[in-house]
Parts: C-alpha cells; sequence; structure tokens
C-alpha cells in the first residue's frame, strides 16, 4: 500500500472536527507551500494534530496546550480521516463572515488569513473545503519524523493500518451532515459553480 496523507491542522481544530463542532477547513497556506500556493489538492486525507502557531486569543472556543511542536520520535496519534465534499476559494469577505456558524476560528485569525499574501496566494481570498470526518476505530500511531514539520498543510505518512476504512464511523450522521450541506448553501453559496 503506498504512502497516505496527512492534513496538517492544529490540535484544537483537529479536536473540534472530532466532535463534530466543525465540518469546514479554511486555509490559505503555509510559508513552504510551493510556488503554487495551497490547495486542497487531496480528497481523501488524515487529520494531522500540531501544535505549531496555534494561540488561544486564534480561536473563540476549545482549549490550546501549549506545549511545543512534536519533535523526532515522539509518538503521533493519528484518529480522525476526512474527505473533501467540496471545496472552493472564497474572493468574498461576505461570504467568509457568513462562515462564523461552522468554524472554532477567532474573526481577526480568519480576517488575517483572508488578507494574507504571499507564495503563490493572493490577499482578499481564502480556501474552505466542506469534509466528513470518520473516527478510526483504533488510534493508529507512529514515530514524528523532521519530513513533517515545516509551515505546510500536506505531509505524506507511512501507510496506514490494515482495514482502518472498514472499522471507522463518520462523526456526523448522514442527516445532521446533509442538513449542514443544504444550511450552508443558503448562508452563502459556498458550492462550487
Amino acid at each position: 500500500m503506498s504512502a497516505s496523507i496527512g492534513f496538517k491542522e492544529w490540535q484544537v481544530v483537529c479536536d473540534a472536527l472530532a466532535s463534530g463542532r466543525q465540518a469546514i477547513l479554511l486555509r490559505k497556506g503555509g510559508i513552504h507551500e510551493g510556488r503554487q500556493g495551497f490547495s486542497f489538492a487531496h480528497e481523501s486525507f488524515f487529520l494531522f494534530p500540531t501544535r505549531f502557531h496555534a494561540l488561544a486569543d486564534q480561536i473563540r472556543e476549545g482549549e490550546v496546550s501549549l506545549l511545543p511542536e512534536w519533535q523526532p520520535g515522539d509518538l503521533i496519534r493519528i484518529t480522525h480521516h476526512a474527505e473533501a465534499i467540496w471545496a472552493v476559494t472564497l474572493t468574498v469577505l461576505g461570504q467568509v463572515a457568513a462562515l462564523v456558524p461552522y468554524h472554532i476560528y477567532a474573526e481577526k485569525t480568519v480576517s488575517e488569513r483572508f488578507n494574507w499574501e504571499g507564495k503563490g496566494m493572493a490577499a482578499g481570498s481564502i480556501h474552505l473545503a466542506l469534509i466528513r470526518v470518520r473516527e478510526l476505530a483504533t488510534p493508529w500511531e507512529f514515530p514524528y519524523e523532521a519530513n513533517y514539520g515545516g509551515c505546510r498543510s500536506w505531509v505524506n505518512l507511512p501507510p496506514p493500518p490494515m482495514d482502518w476504512m472498514d472499522s471507522a464511523r463518520t462523526v456526523i450522521d448522514d442527516e445532521t451532515f446533509n442538513l449542514l450541506e443544504v444550511r450552508m448553501a443558503a448562508d452563502g453559496s459556498f458550492f462550487p459553480a
């Protein structure tokens, strides 16, 4: 089996996704995203919890543990997988503001990301993905490696445990998730054209 993909996100956001409190990802991208900048280049990925950059004033709810970033040899614990249902790039601040009910980020954090420019990313834009999160029946653990570090969104992971998908369960039931999709469409026309 080939290597799998991890999406690096603050631990506190991974916790919100795991609890069903959040079902979207907002991303501008990291400084190591390459010349083209960030995109939701993968439809299927494991949530890779990171402590990098996370500060309590950057979220509206949840708790940030001020811990040092992972070091080589530390044990990483992957508990959730995500599937991007759709992804778009938003360029209208009003659409971004309408997302408040769907995430835990502080208004300042979202605004800074929307207005940031660099590394192939234009000011006045942010990437949005609606994701379906599944909890692994058994957490997947492996040692942290230096190549997982840096300000990047995507990392190549070792092959996951066999049959992990067979026992994974969605954190938001089908009916609730379908209602969320409909509500998001009504709130801000976020669906791709």
